[in-house]
């Protein structure tokens, strides 16, 4: 029974609203403080996105791999004219998936959304009797964040090797 001013939420919506930023600078961004200075928020890079990933956040470019995955066609760089996003930055994106104890396949539950949305196959997933964990294979693994959107409680987020804690 929900009060008459809130609205009533599956449980997937509840968990979604729970679920942390899967935002970061785009796979195309130059690295370190290039992209930061380089970078002025113009937006140029959103509308060309095929895949609707990119948005303008505080100021900066941004991918959010909760909203999909990045297929790495390179449209961003393209229409960026201030360097802030190149083909070799692209091409040697270090992201990979990160996931967080709040995977509900190490609790018990089976869940394999995040396998199944994998379109290299990168993820598989030990079974053990307290549920089924994943493992993701990093070499076939290109960091696209294809696993990220179907989460069902946000426990996977992209990060370069440098950000991962």
């Amino acid at each position: 029974m929900t009060s008459g001013n809130a609205s009533a939420l599956s449980r997937r919506d509840f968990f979604r609203r729970s679920r942390p930023a899967a935002i970061a600078a785009p796979p195309a961004a130059e690295t370190g403080s290039a992209f930061t200075r380089a970078c002025d928020g113009c937006g140029e890079c959103v509308p060309v996105c095929q895949e609707g990933v990119l948005g303008v956040v505080e100021g900066k470019a941004r991918v959010d791999f909760a909203r999909g995955e990045c297929t790495f066609c390179g449209d961003c760089v393209e229409a960026c004219d201030r360097g802030a996003l190149s083909r070799a930055a692209l091409a040697s994106w270090a992201g990979r998936p990160h996931v967080s104890g709040m995977c509900i396949g190490r609790t018990g539950v089976i869940c394999r959304a995040c396998g199944d949305a994998c379109p290299r196959g990168a993820i598989r997933f030990v079974i053990a009797v307290a549920g089924s964990a994943p493992l993701i294979d990093l070499a076939a693994c290109n960091g696209c964040g294809a696993c990220v959107a179907p989460c069902p409680v946000g426990a996977i987020a992209v990060t370069k090797p440098e950000q991962a804690a």
